[in-house]
């Protein structure tokens, strides 16, 4: 059996125990005229053949993301999943049934998750990366969290408003039942859209905690990360670095070679399809002496007691299951299905495919503000970006539905974030923008100016 529905009886406990009175109250926000709309009419007595026949008829007139050109991005990347990845995610030997904890029972599951490790290493030039977390917000958050358990005594952590608004905001609610620290907000440079770094040297003191910055930023600047962190190591403090376009690790140099001492990033690029917004994949790389202070599940490589390569959890005194009271995170899992689908998937680009993808991103991204510029609209920033950027448009708002009347999502409109922005919308190009569909965002832009 596919489903088993809930008695009348399970209905109404729930309904008491959230305080509504009525299933149909959990939508009552939706306007009357979609809600009446809403319904799916199917006649009673239908086989299940019938009714699946019928709700797959239904879904074909929906319309999707594939009947519009997309250039939406803002920590969300739409990029080719190639078949093979779920064709070989899905296999049985990849997904052991037990959970890691009972290691003789779980080797594929555990070496998957160490694979996927080890490519987050390779790819942040850092010692250590653990299992994956929720997303890159969460990862983002727990980063500063173990910066605070490497510098106690340390109160000011100095925040991009260059990051991503989400992951500002998760950084603000998992600090916000901590007293004591002090989260300054760092300005960004009107003209090239960088971490404001006047800003950053009169913050540099013996109180600075950690610098916390996207890389590539919300705006898709590329930050000048070296010269961050130079700064905030000779006063003491650390850099975590948070990339949502982790497809970008494929070109530009990575977050540990320049000075970062937490990376953490989004790997929803990785095989991983944008469907209502989500599943995430967070990561969080680090270096060998922070390595106990690390949140959520590591595995390690060992031997059996036949000499045979195998794999278990290691250090998970660290974890929430094991001491509650102690632990680094509350997080002791992990998600391990998407892990496992951007260890295939990075498996199958292979470092010069992935490389060759990421300069394809850079190339198009280009080629769409030459087209842009063109027709007389103005980049915002001038630093350098990767595929994503900002432009200038007299009405965003207006511009953005003129343009989807025309079967073209063109942006995410900034001012909701960034009201100095008002003006601005952030656009993404990837590999599955066509060159004529550049040309068309151009002319439909133009137009409604």
């Amino acid at each position: 059996m596919r489903f088993m529905p809930h008695t009348n009886a399970d209905v109404a406990a729930m309904l008491q125990t959230i305080g509504v009175a009525d299933a149909g109250d959990l939508v009552s926000h939706v306007p009357a005229a979609l809600r009446d709309r809403a319904a799916i009419k199917i006649d009673a007595g239908l086989g299940e053949a019938e009714v699946v026949a019928q709700l797959r008829a239904l879904a074909a007139r929906n319309e999707g993301a594939s009947d519009y050109a997309s250039f939406l991005g803002a920590g969300y990347y739409r990029h080719y999943i190639p078949a093979a990845v779920r064709a070989i995610a899905s296999r049985a030997e990849f997904a052991t049934s037990y959970t890691p904890y009972q290691a003789e029972a779980s080797q594929g599951t555990t070496q998957a998750i160490f694979e996927f490790q080890t490519l987050i290493t390779q790819l942040t030039d850092m010692d250590v990366a653990n299992a994956s977390m929720y997303d890159g917000a969460s990862a983002a958050a727990e980063a500063v969290l173990m910066a605070r358990r490497l510098q106690p005594k340390r109160k000011t952590i100095a925040m991009a408003r260059s990051l991503w608004p989400d992951y500002r905001e998760t950084i603000r609610t998992y600090l916000s039942a901590i007293d004591g620290i002090e989260i300054v907000e760092l300005g960004f440079d009107n003209a090239t859209g960088a971490i404001d770094l006047g800003a950053l040297n009169q913050l540099a003191n013996e109180e600075l905690l950690c610098v916390v910055l996207g890389y590539p930023n919300a705006f898709g600047i590329i930050e000048p990360l070296r010269t961050i962190a130079e700064t905030a190591h000779r006063a003491g403090g650390l850099v975590v670095s948070a990339t949502a376009e982790a497809l970008s690790l494929g070109l530009l140099k990575p977050p540990g070679e320049l000075g970062a001492d937490i990376v953490t990033g989004e790997g929803q690029s990785f095989g991983l399809a944008v469907e209502f917004g989500g599943p995430g994949l967070g990561f969080l790389a680090a270096r060998t002496p922070h390595l106990r202070q690390m949140p959520g599940r590591l595995v390690g490589q060992t031997r059996d007691r036949d000499g045979r390569r195998a794999f278990c959890l290691t250090l998970s005194t660290r974890e929430q299951h094991i001491r509650r009271e102690r632990a680094t995170s509350n997080i002791c899992t992990n998600h391990s299905l998407c892990a496992l689908a951007a260890t295939v998937y990075l498996s199958l680009m292979g470092r010069e495919g992935l490389r060759e993808l990421a300069e394809r991103n850079v190339e198009l991204a280009h080629e769409a503000l030459d087209k842009l510029e063109s027709r007389g609209i103005r980049r915002r920033f001038s630093g350098p970006f990767f595929n994503e950027f900002a432009v200038a448009l007299p009405h965003p708002g207006n511009a953005l539905a003129w343009a989807e009347q025309r079967r073209i999502l063109a942006g995410v409109a900034l001012e909701a974030h960034y009201p100095e922005l008002a003006d601005s919308i952030a656009i993404s190009v990837t590999e599955m923008n066509r060159s004529e569909e550049l040309q068309m965002l151009a002319d439909v832009l133009a137009e409604a100016r």
